[in-house]
């Protein structure tokens, strides 16, 4: 019984290393496979993500010029001179009531002479007087 369990042994060893040997061939296989699915896989998304990433860079390039552009337009209508230079009708008039007489265009006002002439007035009526010849460029 020793002998032929020895056999039995053998026999199982030598199936194992059968096994062994297709197992290693297997691997070896699915290693190749794998292989040659990345270099497949890095040629087609290759070319694409390029031209998303070439697409996007031309858009943002765009867009940059675009506000370059803005900016630039922004920071000559801020350096132009206010464009009004004259008060609404009403606004004169009540001035005129209040005794301030209005100047030429190019000359401004102060502050200070306005206090007295606009005294009877309400803060609020004072604050929107002033804040009008500042925007007309008559307050100095």
């Amino acid at each position: 019984m020793e002998q032929s369990e020895m056999v039995d042994w053998t026999e199982r060893v030598e199936r194992l290393e059968a096994v062994a040997a297709a197992l290693e061939q297997a691997a070896t296989r699915i290693a190749e496979q794998q292989t040659r699915l990345e270099a497949a896989q890095q040629q087609s998304v290759g070319p694409i993500v390029a031209t998303v990433e070439s697409e996007r860079e031309a858009e943002l390039e765009r867009r940059l010029a675009e506000a370059e552009a803005r900016i630039a337009e922004l920071t000559a209508a801020a350096a132009a001179p206010a464009g009004r230079k004259t008060l609404p009708s009403g606004m004169a008039s009540m001035l005129a009531k209040q005794g301030v007489a209005l100047q030429s265009v190019g000359e401004s006002m102060e502050a200070g002479a306005l206090d007295g002439a606009l005294a009877s007035l309400s803060i609020e009526q004072r604050i929107a007087v002033k804040a009008e010849l500042l925007r007309a460029g008559l307050l100095g």
